[in-house]
């Protein structure tokens, strides 16, 4: 079903008997808010003020006559007071109803500043109203915003059925909120802001208000909407009239008054101010919308009540497994290339012993992604027994190169199965930051700067784009060699060339993500990262072992191992390869060869380098480095390093 609520919002003033009447008498539950009803001492220190009866008489009085209508609640802290009704025929819908305040104003409680709230179930959709005053002066917007957030926090509903949890205002299935928020215009001119006033080209004022700013910036009222403003700033006046402020602080204009909301089933048919009403500094605003609201076929819920317990009763009878998942959905943020990333979720087990597993979907060979592992991936469970599962995600080499071009992306559901019982899916999501690190090497020399300021379109077009043997047929001149590769080979001949054990000593984790971070974003210092001379070679090893394609391509591999004993013959295979793998494959050589010249200091010949090197292919991973074209045998002397050294 749908109903109609039309809201009300105003700093104290006289009242004149017509406004509620403007709203239609099809309102199902209009509602009135005040900010400053009574600001004295007896109201502030004793809440009690006799104009709370007055007010309320006079809005009663002043609904539309086409209507009768019923008191909801009335709920005052000091000044701040919000008062709904319903339509006399509607009322035996209304249940649940509570009010509740926060006061946020001296010392962080006091009535002065604050919200009231009133929360009610209408058939089966809860709503919650909140009438708020927020702090004054244009330089609190963020105490404005916190205290939002205080209000948020602080207001709990008490449930009528015991041992039900406390309900806060964004667990409504509507939440409708108005008062005067007090937000103002950014550092604004007061001629320019009267000028665009004069012109109604509210829109271009609108985009320096501090509320639709912090909206924006997700600092405050996420989730919420507001209606488009089509009228003037509702303060700050002079009482009286619908002149602008002239007072010594001449106050720039502003729209103090506001009126959001939160709900799927929420649409806003009207949304103004009232400029007739002048006794106050501030004009009122008011708002009209339509709430959809959930109503329940009593034939059909009990027709649906049978058929879920005989479908209860069937599984208990049949002694069907099931657990509970405290977390079913998993978002990744920011994943970088070989750094580890966890989430946790536990399984509960029910009061039947359970075995789980998770399996793979149809037409798929694992149960998840190559970048993913559960731990345990498999096990049983107990009666009432529970198990921590860990969700691990690490990008390596055989998942960056697809993960850098786009054709994959961090994203898969499992399935996790019970034996006897029924599969529970998860669902795993999050963004990768492209990185280097499993990169062609032709893409690398097409990308001028750094890979993380470059459009995922364009990064995918390179990466995307077939091995070239000739560079002619490119309009773009490639570089010579991948800077990357480059910023990490003269780090280490300006640092490394007499570093003993140099390739043998493995890195420092933390060390290579600044190596990482600064290849990828190039924000770091050009001389490089603070790091040691183990871990950039270390990096540098990670980085070949990530190519896609090795240096010398898998299509020349085993012609390359065939001429290893002839120089001849391997300059003719190293001459076939396309350029840019010709350029990358005689830069380390001279990289090494440069290493050797210092054996002395740094204690390597092509034997250690051999050696520990290809301990690093145990996966086929460091097909370039491991092969004889590269470094040779044992036989030095067979060895191309040895003929171009």
């Amino acid at each position: 079903g749908r109903s109609r609520v039309s809201l009300f919002s105003t700093e104290e003033v006289m009242w004149g008997g017509h406004m509620c009447r403007g709203f239609s008498p099809t309102a199902a539950s209009p509602g009135c808010s005040f900010q400053e009803l009574d600001l004295s001492k007896e109201a502030f220190f004793f809440n009690d003020t006799p104009k709370e009866e007055e007010w309320f008489k006079a809005v009663t009085e002043s609904l539309h006559p086409g209507a009768k209508y019923a008191k909801v609640k009335l709920v005052r802290l000091v000044g701040i007071l919000l008062l709904l009704y319903v339509r006399t025929e509607l009322a035996m819908n209304i249940s649940e109803v509570e009010a509740e305040t926060v006061g946020t104003g001296i010392m962080g409680r006091m009535g002065n500043k604050g919200g009231v709230a009133i929360r009610f179930q209408f058939h089966n959709s809860t709503v919650c109203v909140v009438n708020a005053h927020l702090a004054a002066h244009p330089e609190e917007y963020e105490r404005r915003n916190q205290e939002v957030r205080d209000i948020c926090a602080r207001m709990q509903f008490h449930p009528l059925e015991p041992g039900c949890p406390l309900l806060a205002i964004k667990e409504h299935d509507v939440v409708l909120w108005l008062g005067d928020l007090n937000y103002r215009l950014e550092e604004q001119d007061m001629e320019r802001v009267k000028k665009l006033i004069q012109t109604q080209d509210f829109q271009a004022l609108h985009q320096h208000d501090q509320l639709k700013i912090q909206r924006e910036a997700k600092l405050v009222f996420e989730g919420f909407q507001e209606g488009e403003i089509s009228f003037q700033p509702t303060y700050k006046y002079n009482p009286g009239s619908d002149d602008w402020d002239d007072s010594a602080e001449c106050r720039v204009p502003a729209w103090c008054d506001r009126i959001l909301w939160s709900g799927k089933t929420v649409s806003l048919l009207s949304y103004q101010s009232h400029m007739a009403l002048k006794n106050s500094d501030h004009k009122p605003v008011s708002a009209i919308f339509d709430v959809g609201v959930k109503v329940v076929d009593k034939k059909s819920y009990c027709k649906a009540f049978e058929g879920i317990v005989r479908s209860l009763d069937k599984m208990e009878n049949a002694s069907i497994p099931s657990v509970t998942l405290s977390k079913r959905e998993f978002l990744f943020k920011d994943v970088k290339y070989l750094q580890l990333q966890v989430e946790s979720f536990t399984i509960s087990n029910g009061p039947v012993p359970c075995q789980f597993e998770f399996i793979s979907k149809p037409n798929e060979d694992a149960y998840c992604k190559p970048w993913l592992i559960a731990k345990p991936s498999k096990g049983f469970l107990m009666p009432d027994s529970e198990v921590v599962i860990a969700l691990e995600l690490c990008v390596n080499k055989s998942t960056a190169t697809a993960l850098n071009s786009g054709e994959e992306k961090l994203e898969d559901i499992l399935v996790l199965h019970l034996d006897r019982g029924k599969d529970y899916f998860l669902s795993v999501s999050g963004n990768y930051l492209p990185s280097c690190f499993g990169c062609p090497i032709q893409t690398l020399c097409y990308m001028k700067e750094p890979i993380r300021e470059m459009l995922p379109e364009a990064i995918r077009e390179l990466t995307l784009m077939p091995l070239l043997t000739d560079d002619a047929f490119w309009e773009e001149k490639p570089l010579d060699v991948p800077k990357e590769l480059w910023m990490m080979v003269d780090l280490l001949c300006r640092s490394a060339c007499h570093q003993e054990g140099l390739f043998q000593q493995p890195g420092l984790r933390p060390e290579f993500e600044q190596i990482r971070d600064w290849l990828d974003t190039g924000t770091l210092d050009v001389l490089g990262p603070v790091a040691s001379n183990h871990s950039v070679a270390e990096a540098l090893l990670l980085f070949l072992e990530s190519l896609p394609e090795p240096v010398v391509c898998y299509k020349s591999y085993r012609s390359s191992l065939e001429c290893a004993n002839s120089y001849e013959m391997s300059s003719q295979v190293i001459s076939m390869l396309p350029k840019c793998h010709q350029n990358v494959f005689y830069y380390l050589v001279a990289f090494l060869r440069e290493l050797l010249k210092h054996t002395g200091k740094n204690h390597l010949d092509v034997n250690v380098l051999g050696k520990e090197i290809r301990m690093r292919d145990k996966a086929t991973c460091f097909r370039t480095w491991s092969s004889p074209v590269l470094l040779g045998g044992r036989d030095r002397k067979n060895s191309v390093l040895y003929q171009y050294a």
